[in-house]
């Protein structure tokens, strides 16, 4: 059986069923308990599992991820929620000092079963700070597992495996997407593995990497040129930026001959240019035409008022795939 549910809702269903099944799971964060939370993930479910799983926190990031570690180590599955991305920056000393490095420090001793769920990514008319997209902060980090929900059914299957997962899972959700469209999603617990890509719409001419709500402009502007130009494009969701899929990648482009990523973070040092120099490195041969990426600007995210003017649009994507199909 399936109902049809928003990113949100599967989110929230992939932590009640988790806690059910396994007593060691445990929530916290900023007003996750009473409130449910900034975003409401976790409505309802203080009331469900009672005060011994549900915490709320004071407002110290660094405390919160500090906890989390604590907790993994004394045997439960913490899954703590950062209200934003951006609101990391306090706790980064505990993640990338601590929980990344734990199972390296004991030589394989220790594991850390723990998530950090946050919202991620502009598009929601945040003030400073509430839009960040610094994924490549920690994909750069040895030790942390990230992975990127697209659509409802991934986020479900995604959190149920960063949850089960040994070690400390970065768990990014996209904001903009978050109550954007509803999918069938299985009402039964199920895992959607992580380090997997997936191939959304197969293609001839030129293959497209996208990942979170840069998924949706992908599709939508495929589609547009399909109708336009003719265009025949492969869109490939990372879904896990670490582990990186590298075969699904790299195939793809060997199929295709062309290569457009799409990115919401900064155009220095992200993701696009880690994909572009893994394809350089192993699809070189197969390329018709420079790889190209549309992504943020190198800028801090701007407020409000002119925030779509940071964010990769329809016409830039449209512009990225005719300059490759035409080079």
């Amino acid at each position: 059986m399936s109902r049809n549910l928003n990113i949100l809702q599967a989110i929230s269903e992939a932590m009640d069923q988790k806690m059910e099944q396994d007593g060691r799971v445990v929530l916290l964060g900023e007003d996750i308990g009473t409130n449910g939370g900034v975003f409401r993930a976790t409505d309802g479910l203080l009331e469900k599992f009672g005060e011994d799983r549900v915490f709320d926190t004071p407002l110290a990031e660094s405390g919160i991820v500090g906890s989390a570690i604590g907790l993994a180590l004394g045997g439960m599955i913490p899954v703590a929620e950062i209200q934003f991305l951006a609101f990391m920056y306090p706790a980064l000393e505990q993640v990338l000092s601590h929980a990344a490095r734990m199972r390296f420090r004991t030589r394989g001793e220790y594991s850390l079963p723990m998530v950090i769920r946050t919202p991620y990514g502009a598009g929601i008319r945040g003030p400073e700070l509430h839009g960040e997209s610094v994924e490549a902060f920690f994909v750069h980090t040895p030790g942390l597992k990230v992975v990127v929900p697209s659509t409802p059914y991934d986020a479900k299957g995604l959190l149920v495996s960063a949850i089960e997962d040994p070690d400390p899972v970065i768990f990014l959700e996209p904001t903009r997407t978050y109550r954007a469209f509803r999918e069938e999603v299985p009402e039964a617990l199920y895992r959607v593995p992580i380090g997997k890509a997936k191939v959304v719409q197969e293609g001839r001419d030129v293959s497209i990497f996208a990942w979170g709500s840069m998924l949706q402009l992908a599709i939508s502007t495929a589609r547009q040129l399909q109708v336009e130009r003719g265009y025949s494009c492969e869109i490939v969701d990372l879904r896990s930026l670490a582990p990186l899929d590298r075969d699904t990648i790299v195939a793809s482009v060997q199929k295709t001959g062309r290569a457009l990523i799409v990115q919401e973070a900064h155009k220095t040092a992200g993701m696009a240019s880690e994909l572009i120099s893994l394809l350089n490195d192993e699809a070189l041969v197969y390329l018709k035409a420079p790889i190209k990426r549309v992504s943020g600007f190198d800028v801090p995210v701007p407020f409000f008022s002119v925030e779509d003017d940071f964010m990769p649009t329809q016409a830039r994507v449209k512009q990225g795939i005719v300059d490759t199909m035409l080079f």
